[in-house]
């Protein structure tokens, strides 16, 4: 790559079962994607495997390009190197420098709720608002700041990192709450995420169920699931809150596979204000504009200027 201008970004996904790949022009427009299967119990190969992907890419799009990368984890640091990966080939690892290695290029990384924050922050739900905070409701709970166009990242790269504060105002059935992986318990996550919902489903004598599958049975006007989903709502409405009170966010995005569930976006702000230290709330609460695709197209971004003044 060297002696020659990027012409494009690359944005690398790198989850625990694929690996996708998109391509941005200058105007960010989408020209290429792909997915591959992710290798496991080989960092080598998972490494050979992503600088593959960015060289077959290339050799389609006829150039070259900058390239971020959004992993289920951090880089620590303290270490430089990737903590609090579940993709565990990752952690101890220095991925950015083993790939740059790779690629001949510098390679920028982040975690992948940042990366679905700065995505619909830079041209998404949120591309016009000067601060957004991006949620991931999914099988956990996570999330992303960006302010002014940039991701917030603190001395612990633990920004947005939401989901393992305790929910908050909690009610005496809500205490001590569930145990969470991460050691403690009543973690926002444990309530908030698709397992959380599913398990809270049963635990009130629900049947089994997924999120999804209690979301879609709420809709079609099942008690049981729609009392669930209530609750469900009622927290996230007080966990939203507690964002809000310390960040007074412009916008809120949502993701992750329970921003599908549409009677969120119609009961949130209703539900939220009651509990924001203000006379009144006017968050937005917004769909993702790219969906499943942000962050992908986040770690794209990761790269901000344009090909064109030379990345």
């Amino acid at each position: 790559m060297a002696g020659e201008p990027p012409l494009f970004r690359h944005g690398v996904d790198l989850g625990g079962t694929k690996t996708e790949i998109v391509s941005l022009d200058g105007a960010g427009r989408e020209i290429l994607r792909h997915r591959a299967t992710t290798p496991r119990g080989d960092y080598a190969a998972l490494v050979k495997a992503v600088a593959a992907l960015v060289r077959a890419a290339e050799a389609t799009l006829g150039g070259t390009g900058t390239v971020g990368v959004g992993i289920p984890g951090a880089i620590s640091p303290a270490s430089g190197l990737i903590k609090n990966a579940n993709t565990t080939e990752l952690i101890g690892r220095d991925l950015a420098g083993d790939l740059g290695a790779a690629l001949e290029r510098p390679v920028r990384i982040a975690n992948d709720a940042d990366c679905f924050a700065l995505s619909e922050a830079t041209d998404g739900a949120g591309a016009e608002a000067p601060s957004v905070f991006g949620v991931i409701l999914g099988t956990g709970v996570g999330g992303g700041i960006v302010v002014g166009g940039r991701l917030l990242q603190g001395p612990n790269a633990i920004a947005g990192e939401w989901g393992h504060n305790p929910l908050p105002w909690p009610r005496d059935e809500e205490r001590p709450g569930p145990a969470c992986y991460c050691g403690k318990q009543g973690c926002i996550e444990t309530f908030l995420s698709g397992p959380g919902l599913a398990l809270d489903h049963q635990a009130a004598g629900g049947p089994p169920l997924t999120a999804h599958e209690i979301a879609t049975a709420a809709a079609s006007g099942d008690f049981a699931a729609g009392e669930s989903l209530h609750r469900y709502k009622m927290r996230l409405a007080r966990a939203l809150a507690t964002v809000i009170n310390i960040l007074d966010p412009h916008v809120i995005v949502l993701g992750g596979g329970l921003s599908n569930v549409e009677a969120l976006y119609s009961a949130l702000p209703g539900l939220i204000a009651p509990w924001v230290f203000s006379d009144a709330c006017s968050t937005p609460i917004r769909r993702p504009q790219h969906g499943d695709s942000s962050g992908v197209r986040g770690a794209a971004w990761l790269w901000p200027a344009a090909p064109s003044d030379g990345i």
